[in-house]
């Protein structure tokens, strides 16, 4: 019998989640309903999660006078501004150092400005940034942890279900008038044609990739029914899917 705590076993046994977007309301929900789920590695860029991390010291109830460090907690925060080159490829590192593998990577993270095309500077001066966080963003994250933890593991891939899991919106399927959505609808849906052809590249290694596309949340749709789907699309088998979430309920296109 070896020395292994009961905590270093479930810890090793979870599935870890690299999570992009971690400061923000889904992030931050993600991250607190999950975290006995998944061993998360999240990723943020102003804010940190909402959730225990291991900048936080944790009060042990059974022992008062003892204050740990959350240097073992299930989230592991790590700061990024993935509109910066070279960003994506070091947070996998760093996650990879950290817990030692990745299955699922789910990229929440976005920057919105919503604004008329014509007559308005400051959407012209957002563009760029709204397509490096959504799709730029997306293709180095799945391509550095392709390169440096699933190409040539296609048996533990397909063994440990690995996944790409891609938020992106209904904007990005449908068109809203009046609602100044150009640029922020375009990325995202850029974002659902590279979840496609991703997800026909990432194939032969065991690996999945979807997408899915909530309408406006927590408003229209609830936190928890996005949060609900992004687990079944890590549970499920499907690839090469762009999943519409509305109030009315779901469509696949």
């Amino acid at each position: 019998m070896t020395g292994v705590s009961v905590r270093d076993v479930s810890q090793r046994d979870r599935r870890v989640c690299l999570l992009t977007g971690a400061g923000g309301t889904l992030g931050s929900a993600f991250c607190h309903r999950f975290a006995g789920t998944y061993a998360i590695a999240a990723v943020y860029h102003h804010r940190l999660p909402g959730a225990p991390t291991q900048h936080d010291r944790i009060f042990d109830p059974l022992d008062p006078h003892a204050m740990r460090t959350g240097d073992d907690t299930a989230v592991h925060a790590f700061p990024a501004d993935l509109s910066v080159a070279g960003d994506a490829e070091r947070v996998v590192h760093e996650a990879l150092a950290r817990f030692g593998s990745i299955d699922l990577v789910v990229h929440a993270a976005a920057h919105a400005v919503w604004a008329p095309i014509l007559g308005n500077g400051r959407l012209l001066a957002s563009a760029r940034r709204q397509f490096d966080i959504s799709v730029v963003a997306a293709l180095e994250l799945a391509t550095a942890v392709a390169d440096r933890c699933w190409r040539g593991r296609e048996a533990e891939n397909e063994a440990r279900n690995r996944n790409v899991v891609h938020l992106s919106s209904s904007a990005g399927v449908y068109v809203y008038p009046g609602q100044g959505q150009a640029v922020y609808a375009a990325s995202k849906a850029a974002l659902n044609t590279l979840t496609c052809h991703m997800a026909d590249e990432l194939r032969p290694l065991g690996v999945r990739v979807n997408a899915l596309a909530p309408d406006s949340f927590p408003h229209r749709v609830s936190l928890d029914a996005v949060l609900d789907r992004i687990r079944a699309l890590d549970e499920s088998r499907v690839t090469g899917q762009i999943v519409v979430l509305e109030e009315a309920g779901e469509t696949l296109v």
